[in-house]
């Protein structure tokens, strides 16, 4: 995948795409593999927004029951399906444990039909997929398994647990970059860095935008038969660029903030809990809760904590009063766990769209169904097409309605979406443990278990590819590749396949190297030679990266 802003000046597409998050990054690669030409710019790197800020949790729709909104339900069973299908390496089977107190609406009787009914629903959730990615049967355990599963949590009143099963990317960022890998795979001209400044126009008619490198300060122009906003909570900024739609219809926003604990909580299960099963916390904070503990990784993952975002800048950062609103409601949700915040090692957050903030339990309701705006109905300009998106697990699916939708308006004959069925960059793997044990036989110790299934996570059956790209591969006991060697690898080949071009581009979205807590200095170091070597940088630009990169781990105090 290579950087090629030439090939956006000299063509005509069908479709340009506004944005580099999983929606944009979905419908860039269908509608490639349909046949359509497709360029896709994104201001910052791919997945460097909202996208690579969630909890990593591909949703099976559970909660969705609770709305009666089975079509969601069904939707998100099948979609959970195709991107361990097609993603094989980043996306893997979670058991989750609710605990349960009391009876009748929310006791075991309730939860019991609820797993039922979720079980009926994906009754093809298994067939033709690796066994590796199995989803058992949900059900309901006693007080007695609940606790052995999970002793620290309050036992008063407590009548059970509902298990169930979800999937959880293994690194969501890289999903994101999978996507666009097969988009210029299939055909895509891509790039990052390139912000939208305004759209061209022919009368009432947009025919493409005015574009900026954002990496040497060029302008330039790329035009399309259709421009694709796609561009998360930028949309409506999108919009009213110069020439555009002039349209203020906002969007209520609301933050969503996780943070990674330094030690691992919980091991094996997803543990689910609300503030309203907490007598405590329902005396202190009116506001209802649902907090997730994931394990990912060494680390564990929690979230989600909303709240409604009324600033006027969309460059989103969790301030540390946002962190501590949290870390005071976990905590009041969950007081035996007694998180403190040394003990976080990173929080991150995204906007998302709000639909309205619950008027009697204060809780933030998240919008719940995508949007695609044709503008020329709207607004009486052609050629533009806006996608408002909700959820990560779905994005493949709204990006097959969207260039569905294109494809009727450019009346041009295009192929059958084939993306529920075609694997990913790196997504050769058709069973996931014995491709582990295969090749890691054929390594003869060149790497050890954890590094080589850490790199198989990560790149899947590309990952010979990443090892090329250091000279040496052998540690000095021959079994372990020094930490030094594995950030050259990656480093280089990310650099030179993958069109990093930033040093933040690397730590936090093309590898694993500080996605969860600050990596070491001497790593830092060592990225930004590799990377000042591959680029071109100077002294100057190096510790400009390395800058850059620590100061996401400051608290900001705005």
């Amino acid at each position: 995948m290579k950087r090629d802003i030439s090939s956006l000046t000299n063509n005509i597409y069908d479709v340009l795409i506004i944005g580099g998050g999983i929606h944009g990054a979905c419908a860039a690669w269908d509608a490639a593999q349909r046949g359509l030409s497709v360029a896709l710019v994104e201001k910052d790197d791919f997945a460097s927004a909202t996208s690579s800020q969630s909890q990593k949790t591909i949703h099976g729709g559970l909660r969705y029951l609770q709305q009666l909104d089975f079509q969601r339900v069904r939707e998100s069973i099948i979609e959970r399906k195709i991107l361990m299908r097609i993603a094989p390496h980043l996306v893997h089977p979670l058991p989750c444990l609710m605990p349960i107190y009391g009876h009748l609406y929310k006791g075991r009787e309730m939860m019991m039909a609820g797993m039922i009914m979720n079980d009926m629903m994906g009754f093809d959730r298994n067939s033709n997929l690796d066994p590796q990615k199995y989803i058992p049967r949900s059900r309901v355990i006693s007080k007695k398994e609940c606790l052995q599963i999970v002793p620290s949590i309050n036992s008063k009143g407590l009548t059970g647990g509902a298990v169930w099963y979800d999937a959880q990317a293994y690194n969501s960022e890289r999903l994101v970059v999978s996507f666009v890998l097969s988009a210029s795979d299939a055909g895509a001209t891509v790039a990052n860095y390139v912000e939208a400044q305004g759209f061209l126009r022919d009368a009432n008619r947009v025919t493409g935008i005015k574009a900026l490198d954002k990496l040497n300060g060029d302008s330039f122009e790329i035009r399309a038969q259709l421009v694709l906003n796609n561009s998360g909570h930028w949309v409506n900024h999108v919009l009213n660029l110069e020439n555009g739609t002039g349209n203020n219809t906002a969007h209520n926003l609301s933050t969503a903030i996780c943070f990674v604990t330094k030690k691992q909580l919980f091991s094996e299960y997803g543990l689910g809990i609300s503030s309203a099963d907490q007598v405590a916390s329902s005396a202190q904070n009116s506001i209802a809760r649902l907090f997730f503990i994931t394990p990912w990784r060494n680390y564990s993952l929690v979230g989600t904590f909303y709240e409604p975002y009324h600033k006027q800048s969309l460059e989103y950062r969790a301030t540390e009063a946002e962190v501590e609103r949290f870390l005071q409601a976990f905590n009041q949700s969950y007081p035996e766990v007694k998180l403190s915040r040394d003990d976080i090692a990173f929080t991150y957050g995204g906007l998302l769209p709000m639909h309205r903030v619950h008027r009697r339990t204060g809780e933030v309701l998240l919008k719940n169904h995508y949007s695609i705006i044709d503008h020329q109905k709207r607004d009486g300009i052609s050629g533009l097409v806006s996608v408002v998106g909700v959820k990560y697990t779905t994005g493949r699916k709204v990006a097959e309605k969207t260039v569905d939708y294109l494809a009727k308006k450019l009346d041009k004959k295009s192929r059958k979406c084939a993306t529920a069925t075609t694997k990913l960059v790196g997504g050769d793997i058709d069973n996931f443990d014995s491709y582990f044990d295969q090749h890691y036989a054929k390594l003869q110790g060149g790497l050890s278990d954890d590094v080589f299934l850490s790199l198989l996570k990560n790149y899947g059956s590309k990952y010979p590819e990443v090892l090329k790209h250091t000279s040496d591969t052998t540690g000095s006991d021959n079994r372990a590749v020094d930490t030094s060697k594995r950030i050259e690898a990656e480093v280089r080949y990310c650099v030179r396949e993958e069109m990093a071009q930033k040093m933040s581009d690397i730590v936090f979205r093309r590898t694993e190297l500080g996605s969860a807590e600050k990596p070491e200095k001497a790593h830092l170091d060592l990225c930004a030679n590799i990377m000042a070597e591959e680029l071109g940088w100077d002294k100057q630009q190096k510790q400009r990266e390395i800058d850059e990169v620590t100061a996401a781990y400051i608290p900001t105090h705005e």
